[in-house]
């Protein structure tokens, strides 16, 4: 066994391509060894900004190839298709035998067992596989005819520590490589991985990214323990930052205090967004005038300090500008500029969309029974920084600006937060706006957004969401279900359409409210999937689905879930579940009429009339249910009907002669059954068996 070595050196890979681009070729390169039947002890691919390296331990030297019969042409095939695989095969007709089949008697060829090198495999392989990669943004470079991704400048292969001969385009592969991005013309000759690592190492790089992160992480940690703060948590950052960089040196570096006035928001995006910063916070949260920087070398002479802190104070001065001057902006005054802001086409400007806002909002306000005048208000200029510098600069900042502006300027405290938050939540696992005013005015703005783009027909596909409309619908949920609020979300729906045919707006989807109908029942449908739901309670909750009841429908659910593999999950679906059984069967053999009315007068056995007085009183227990019902409560009701249900049906004849008797049983299973059903349909619900 030994080891095979491959790097690609080029000039600098972004960032965000490496991790997809060494995991594609690792994958690749285990499906050929696999295809080949070589073996090996570890694979692995790593990747710097200049080196992308994919490495295989105790890797066999051969490949042993099994002798195997090779099927031609039927005996009595026209002599050309004979010809033809006689042809392909490289072989002669005397090297054929015939064999008869289930379809007919064939020609066939058996090769002979071999044994292929695997240097040899490789030197053909790696061209064919870094010939067909494909990169999202490729480029030509010099004369020659490669695209790659970055311009591509050696390729190092080595295989039992010899060089696995083969070219690729205008570069031929070698055991040497640039041992200096900077000066090219330093190169060293390496014959293993292990020597390749160490040497590097000894340089200050590291190689392996995963110990490029560790290293960071553990010098942050160091001086954010000695200091007692904190940087925010952002993987994506990080991870950017580890493949950013090959020798990590980390610095603590400051700004002026000054600049601590500036919203903390605009602080941390310029920080990380721009300059790929990590600021810090200190034991009580609050930003500070000190971050950490990761440098790609050893700042001797602190130059890389100072210069990263001139940077960070130009970008923060103007910043410091704009913040002075959008915040003196009167945003009521500012909300006729909305009208040189497109919002979409065929969907007006964000001026027409406030328009709609401040009424949807007042609607929704009606139902929430919260100030109809504050979320008009908010509604109105919720919009307005959108025509700021900052947000000009900063488009992520969008709603928290306005925030910000309408702090400075005076407004409600209520209506400054709706502002700030009318985009959340933006995922599955963004916090959800929890104020009144703020769920109002987010509604308004996801409920708009949705209707006008199904209106014009650009909904998502199966493989595209280009406006994100899945994510709407999510925060619609999630927001009315977060909050425990049901509202009449259908007659929103409709409201805001008609909002759009008053403004002209002339919708060309005909199924607009069904449509609307199924896309939120199957955003609702993955809410509870990503919730742990089970399926087939999620199916049952589906079946009777309703938009103006969706955070029942999710309590009743959930509530279900928790207790369905329990005893009293168990009590709940063996009662209904006999009794469903039961009458089913009995009306498909039996031609009688269920009409929905059991006449206790008849009753004619004690377990009649106790299962009878059992249902009334859970009919009684669920017209007294409203919102904030404890469902959990709920279903311990249900189980507590199995005596009466199993007493019944061990003790009584359903299947009663006397054609009175026997209908006003099945009335009353009937009845029990739709009790039940009042909950959930208990139906689709699948039992251990089953």
């Amino acid at each position: 066994m030994a080891e095979f070595f491959l790097e690609l050196f080029s000039e600098e890979i972004p960032a965000g391509l490496q991790k997809n681009l060494r995991e594609k070729l690792l994958e690749e390169f285990k499906k050929f060894l696999s295809e080949k039947s070589l073996k090996f002890k570890k694979g692995f691919s790593l990747s710097t900004p200049n080196r992308l390296i994919v490495v295989f331990e105790g890797l066999d030297k051969q490949a042993n190839v099994s002798s195997e019969e090779i099927k031609g042409p039927k005996t009595n095939a026209p002599p050309q298709a004979l010809e033809g695989f006689l042809r392909s095969n490289k072989i002669e007709k005397k090297n054929l035998f015939q064999k008869k089949t289930d379809k007919g008697e064939f020609y066939f060829y058996k090769t002979k067992s071999k044994s292929l090198k695997t240097h040899d495999l490789l030197t053909e392989f790696i061209p064919k596989l870094l010939g067909s990669h494909q990169w999202k943004k490729s480029m030509k470079w010099g004369e020659s005819e490669l695209n790659w991704g970055r311009p591509l400048k050696s390729i190092l292969s080595v295989f039992e520590k010899k060089v696995v001969n083969f070219n690729f385009y205008h570069i031929s592969s070698s055991n040497m490589t640039f041992i200096d991005k900077d000066f090219e013309e330093k190169k060293k000759v390496f014959l293993n991985f292990k020597s390749f690592e160490k040497f590097f190492k000894s340089q200050g790089a590291l190689i392996d990214q995963n110990k490029r992160k560790e290293f960071i992480e553990k010098e942050f940690l160091k001086i954010l323990n000695k200091k007692k703060s904190t940087i925010q948590n952002n993987p994506k950052l990080f991870d950017e930052v580890v493949n950013l960089v090959d020798s990590p040196n980390v610095l603590l570096c400051s700004f002026n205090k000054k600049f601590l006035s500036i919203p903390k928001e605009i602080l941390t995006l310029t920080m990380q967004t721009h300059q790929k910063y990590f600021p810090i916070f200190d034991n009580k949260n609050q930003i500070t005038n000190e971050f950490l920087i990761v440098a790609n070398k050893k700042d001797q002479k602190g130059f890389i300090k100072i210069g990263n802190e001139r940077v960070i104070e130009a970008r923060l001065s103007d910043a410091e500008f704009f913040w002075n001057k959008d915040k003196t902006q009167n945003l009521v005054k500012k909300v006729s500029e909305l009208r040189l802001v497109n919002f979409f086409k065929g969907l007006g400007t964000y001026f027409d969309k406030v328009q709609r806002m401040r009424k949807l909002g007042g609607m929704i306000s009606d139902e929430m029974l919260i100030s109809k005048e504050k979320i008009e208000l908010a509604a109105s200029i919720c919009k307005t920084d959108l025509t700021s510098d900052l947000v000009g600069e900063f488009p992520e900042l969008q709603g928290v600006m306005g925030g910000y502006f309408s702090i400075y300027q005076g407004f409600d405290k209520d209506i400054s937060l709706a502002i700030n938050e009318q985009y959340l939540p933006i995922g599955l696992n963004s916090r959800a706006p929890k104020k009144p005013f703020s769920v109002a005015l987010s509604l308004t703005d996801k409920i708009d957004t949705l209707v006008g783009f199904f209106g014009i027909n650009e909904k998502p596909t199966s493989s595209k969401d280009p406006f994100a409309l899945r994510r709407v619908a999510l925060g619609i949920i999630r927001i009315i279900i977060e909050n425990k609020k049901d509202l009449k979300l259908n007659d929103l729906l409709s409201y805001t359409s008609s909002l759009y045919q008053h403004q002209k707006h002339n919708f060309n989807n005909q199924n607009l409210q069904k449509e609307l109908y199924n896309f939120l029942k199957d955003r609702f449908r993955y809410y509870m999937k990503e919730k742990q739901i089970r399926f087939d309670i999620i199916d049952a909750s589906i079946h009777s689905f309703s938009l103006d009841k969706l955070n029942s429908s999710f309590e009743k659910a959930k509530s279900l879930n928790k207790v369905i593999n329990n005893q009293l999950g168990l009590d709940i679906t063996s009662s209904y579940k006999r009794a469903s059984n039961i009458l089913d069967h009995e009306m498909k053999d039996n031609e009688i009429e269920i009409n929905n009315t059991t006449d206790p007068g008849i009753f004619k056995t004690d377990f009649e009339k106790n299962l009878f007085k059992k249902i009334s009183e859970i009919k009684k227990y669920y017209s007294n249910i409203n919102n904030d019902e404890n469902y959990e409560q709920s279903l311990s009701i249900l189980a507590g009907a199995k005596k009466e249900v199993f007493d019944f049906f061990d003790n009584v004849k359903v299947n009663e002669e006397n054609e009175t008797l026997r209908k006003n049983r099945l009335e009353l299973i009937n009845m029990l059954c739709k009790t039940f059903q009042n909950f959930i349909n208990f139906q689709l619900l699948k039992t251990n068996n089953e």
